[in-house]
Formats: structure tokens, C-alpha cells, sequence
């Protein structure tokens, strides 16, 4: 008997070293956050013509996931134990809805407004969204089109933006990220304008 719960500990012990259940958590998560704010306890009173619909961008297949993407020539690779607390579409859509909103007066809702059919609608492409390893930057590049409701004509642009990093640390890349999607969205809610 003795014998037999010898082995079984021996053999669980020795599974216990071949079982993982996934990778470890990072050690942080980052997030983007918009540097223009709606201002508190503002009412507002709005109909569809005045409202903006923001898409969350599509991306390409490396961007798709919470990772911190790294890009060196051709190569993709990501900064570890660093994550994003959602997918990079998800966080500069949320940017550009707070920046669109506060810059422009109009109102952008979310997905929660589902009955809000605005008759203005912004949708893009998150095309870049990356640390450019070894050259102490980061890239985001936007391709947006715009399109209003009764009309046939869609209007489209790029924006892009390149920050210098600190470093190539996660808190360093977030932080340069952040700055480049926070320009981004200006320029984007400038061209939208007040409508």
C-alpha cells in the first residue's frame, strides 16, 4: 500500500511538470486613453443628422489579438509580458469617439445605441499599430472612409502618425502609441468637423 502511493505521488509529481495551462499572465496591461475629454454633467440634445457612427477599425491578421506588436522589416514579433487590456481596434475606436465627440460637439454613440442610426459613419483600416523594432519609434497608420446616409459619395483618407519611444519597453511603446493615436484622432475629427 505504501508502495503504491509512493508511485502515484512520483508519477503526479512528474505530470505536474508537463500540464501548463497557457502562458503566464502579463505583468501589466496597457490601455489607451483619449487626451481630449467630453466634459462631465453636460447635457446634450441631438438628432441622427448631428450624429457620428464609429466603427472599430478592421485589422490586419498581426494586430489581431492584445499583444504589442513589434515590427522589424518583413517580421512581426511582440514585446513580451506586455498586453493590451483590449484588441487595438476595440481601444482607438474608443479614442476616437471621445476625441470626435469633444472636438466636434456631436454625438457618437456606441453600441449600446442601437436604435441611434447617425447619418454620418466613420469606418476604417488600423493598418499599422506597432513598435518599428530597432528604429525607436512606433507607426500608426489609419486608412478612414466617411459616408453620409442619401448620399453615393464616400470620402476616404489616410492618416498617419510616427512617435519617437523612450524605449523598448512596454510602458515606453504604450505610451508613444497612445500619443500617435491621440494626434490621429484630431486629425481625423478635424476632418469630420461640426457638421
Amino acid at each position: 500500500m505504501l508502495r503504491r502511493t509512493i508511485l502515484a505521488l512520483t508519477a503526479a509529481g512528474l505530470l505536474a511538470g508537463c500540464i501548463s495551462f497557457g502562458e503566464d499572465p502579463p505583468e501589466r496591461l496597457m490601455s489607451l486613453t483619449s487626451t481630449a475629454r467630453v466634459a462631465a454633467d453636460q447635457g446634450k440634445v441631438t438628432r441622427d443628422v448631428q450624429a457620428v457612427g464609429v466603427s472599430a477599425p478592421a485589422l490586419p491578421a498581426a494586430l489581431r489579438n492584445q499583444r504589442i506588436a513589434v515590427q522589424t522589416g518583413a517580421a512581426f514579433a511582440y514585446l513580451p509580458k506586455a498586453a493590451w487590456v483590449d484588441t487595438p481596434s476595440q481601444l482607438f475606436r474608443s479614442v476616437l469617439a471621445e476625441t470626435i465627440e469633444a472636438r466636434t460637439g456631436r454625438f457618437v454613440p456606441d453600441t449600446r445605441n442601437g436604435a441611434i442610426t447617425p447619418d454620418t459613419r466613420l469606418s476604417g483600416t488600423l493598418l499599422a499599430f506597432q513598435l518599428l523594432g530597432g528604429q525607436g519609434k512606433v507607426l500608426v497608420i489609419y486608412d478612414a472612409t466617411l459616408a453620409k446616409s442619401g448620399s453615393d459619395e464616400i470620402r476616404a483618407r489616410r492618416f498617419e502618425r510616427s512617435v519617437p519611444v523612450a524605449g523598448e519597453d512596454a510602458r515606453s511603446v504604450a505610451a508613444a502609441l497612445n500619443e500617435a493615436t491621440n494626434g490621429i484622432a484630431t486629425d481625423v475629427a478635424d476632418w469630420i468637423g461640426a457638421g
